[in-house]
């Protein structure tokens, strides 16, 4: 397989956020009208941006048919220089994929089930107070994108961004099976319900791969998952190694055969990464890549699949691809966090 399998149009350079952004002030709110409590939203931004100093901020809805880019991009075009994201993963996903590459800064106020990417920040995830006031008066810090082109049945490819992970097998699949009024209702106990719908799924992940410049390769695998970033919900560590910083992504093959397999898995990461990982003596006890779970790291992914395969992106389902194209647009996101988070 070669680069022309898929769209590989060069990416067009972008200018890195900097000193453009601190030029002026105003602050852009897109936010899901599912997710939150707008008139207490608009009370505790309007008092943090008297305190600051701000112009009055500008507001903007999402919808089913529009999750984020929309918005955000009128929030830019009105002068945002920090867009506060109102929502979960697929909003803050979507936000993302207009914002970055700009001067204009992302701030979060985790309002879903998973909040990966406030997680994997270390930013807190029940304090609306306090991330509006990061908004206001933190610190900006630059972070990794991952592209993505999705090449469907019918030829078609559809460019997307993510920030934390994609995924093709098991993952993919329980997300397709969750329950969306469940998952409203009970969080994270719908995505138990959907993993026991497909935890008896055997079938394999048949495909061919390029990892950066390496020969092309074949392999079956129950899941693979590319990690931005690697931490998920519940304390697991997927990915210890994995940082949002460091032009680089993950990638997770698991291959499990079996129970033993599967234990294998849980044992890397429950213990390994959850718990080994902790400290620098838990590092250094780490054992390397076992059968049934391995890691890579790279900028560029192509893979093909023997047959069109369900995907997801940040945690949100994306239909099915039988190709897709990966890579990093390294330092293009910047996000304000709190003025002590390194």
């Amino acid at each position: 397989m070669t680069s022309s399998d898929l769209h590989d149009d060069a990416l067009h350079d972008h200018a890195l956020p900097g000193e453009a952004a601190a030029a002026h002030r105003l602050a852009a709110v897109v936010y899901n009208p599912v997710k939150v409590n707008l008139d207490e939203l608009k009370t505790t931004v309007a008092a943090e941006q008297a305190e600051a100093g701000w112009p009055e901020t500008l507001w903007f809805e999402t919808s089913a048919e529009d999750p984020g880019q929309g918005p955000a991009r009128e929030a830019i075009e009105a002068g945002a220089s920090v867009i506060i994201v109102a929502g979960g993963d697929g909003t803050v996903r979507a936000v993302a994929e207009a914002v970055h590459g700009t001067d204009c800064a992302l701030a979060l106020l985790p309002s879903g089930t998973g909040n990966l990417l406030a997680r994997n920040l270390q930013l807190p995830l029940d304090d609306a107070a306090h991330s509006i006031h990061t908004a206001f008066t933190g610190r900006d810090k630059t972070i990794d994108v991952c592209l993505i082109d999705i090449e469907r049945a019918d030829r078609s490819i559809d460019r997307h961004t993510y920030l934390v992970m994609a995924g093709l097998g098991l993952d993919a699949k329980m997300l397709a099976n969750t329950d969306d009024a469940l998952k409203a209702k009970a969080g994270w106990l719908a995505y138990v319900k959907a993993l026991i719908a497909v935890g008896k799924d055997d079938s394999e992940l048949r495909f061919r791969y390029r990892l950066n410049n390496q020969p092309e390769q074949s392999l079956r695998a129950h899941t693979i998952m590319v990690g931005n970033c690697g931490s998920l919900p519940a304390s697991i560590e997927l990915i210890p190694d994995a940082a949002l910083d460091d032009g680089k992504f993950d990638v997770v093959v698991l291959k499990p055969e079996g129970i033993g397999g599967w234990l294998q898995i849980l044992s890397k990461v429950l213990w390994e990464n959850g718990v080994l990982s902790r400290t620098a003596l838990g590092r250094k006890l780490r054992s390397g890549d076992v059968d049934a779970l391995n890691y890579a790291t790279g900028t560029k992914l192509i893979l093909r699949l023997s047959g069109p395969e369900e995907i997801e992106l940040d945690g949100d389902g994306f239909g099915t691809a039988v190709a897709l194209k990966t890579w990093v647009d390294a330092a293009s996101l910047t996000v304000r966090v709190p003025s002590d988070v390194a």
